[in-house]
């Protein structure tokens, strides 16, 4: 098991030292197998967001090396945005109606240094928000990996005058969103455009936006039923986490659908639910319907 080196370690140590440790590692393990666990490369995160809504002032974050050498990355905040077809875009000043969360943010350790095998947490606190205006506040916390030195005796290989022979070394990053959330939230969301996409018959796809509007971002799962012409219910599509972040005020969506056999997207019709959890039982945000021709 990939985390059994973690264990052995930590039933070695005394109680207290280890206590923290032993969280991460047990969170780690238990949401590897549900998938709640941001991953990339060899590092992997939980939680895979972070929201501070005024019953905490700190959090931890527990990452975890599940490669074969020590790894470290650098610990930084970035601004991010978010386009209407649900990529990304970095940028140094906020949209209107966009609020960064990074002045309001502390980090610690700035710089992990992991093992292979081994967990860490980081601890995230607000600081100095009391003052701030209800709303919506966010950055994305930023995890840069450190290349590894190079060993020693390997250097550059000059082939001539004119030409240097150089070896690229890939720099791997990833970035979970941190939110501040001030005051109640006026947020609501709905569904719309849904459509059926046969550009590809071996791989139909479902089509829709996601609207939000109020002060803060709408986030939760989304989920594609199937119900037959007799009433038959088929889960043809889910996706975990899916979000509209501020100042966005619709998303494009794009699922890849069911397509076995048993089910004709040429009759029936499609059930789309997005739906809020946050760990507890799921709050319907929106529903919509498609009937099928």
């Amino acid at each position: 098991m990939i985390f059994s080196a973690i264990f052995k370690k930590l039933i070695q140590c005394p109680f207290q030292r280890c206590a923290v440790a032993f969280s991460v590692v047990w969170i780690l393990i238990s949401l590897l197998v549900s998938g709640k666990v941001n991953a990339q490369g060899n590092l992997m995160i939980y939680p895979k967001r972070v929201v501070f809504d005024g019953t905490k002032r700190t959090q931890d974050l527990g990452l975890a090396n599940t490669g074969v050498d020590t790894a470290t990355y650098l610990i930084s905040f970035i601004q991010i945005k978010m386009n209407e077809d649900g990529t990304f875009k970095n940028v140094e000043q906020p949209d209107s109606g966009q609020n960064f969360a990074s002045n309001y943010l502390r980090v610690y350790p700035r710089t992990i240094t992991i093992p292979p095998k081994e967990s860490q947490a980081v601890k995230l606190q607000v600081a100095n928000a009391g003052n701030l205006p209800p709303g919506e506040y966010r950055s994305h916390i930023y995890f840069r990996a450190v290349p590894p030195p190079v060993p020693a005796g390997e250097k550059q290989i000059v082939k001539d005058s004119a030409s240097l022979e150089v070896k690229l070394v890939p720099i791997f990053g990833i970035t979970i969103p941190v939110i501040i959330q001030i005051g109640e939230s006026t947020t609501t969301a709905t569904i719309s455009d849904i459509a059926v996409d046969f550009n590809d018959p071996a791989k139909p796809q479902a089509l829709m936006y996601l609207n939000r509007t109020g002060n803060m971002s709408a986030y939760g799962d989304l989920t594609v039923d199937y119900v037959s012409s007799n009433g038959q219910k088929i889960r043809a599509a889910a996706i975990k986490g899916v979000a509209v972040y501020t100042p966005l005020q619709r998303r494009k969506v794009r699922l890849d659908l069911d397509a076995s056999s048993k089910i004709d997207y040429h009759q029936g019709r499609l059930e789309v639910s997005y739906e809020s959890s946050n760990g507890k039982a799921p709050v319907s945000l929106a529903k919509q319907e498609l009937v099928l021709k």
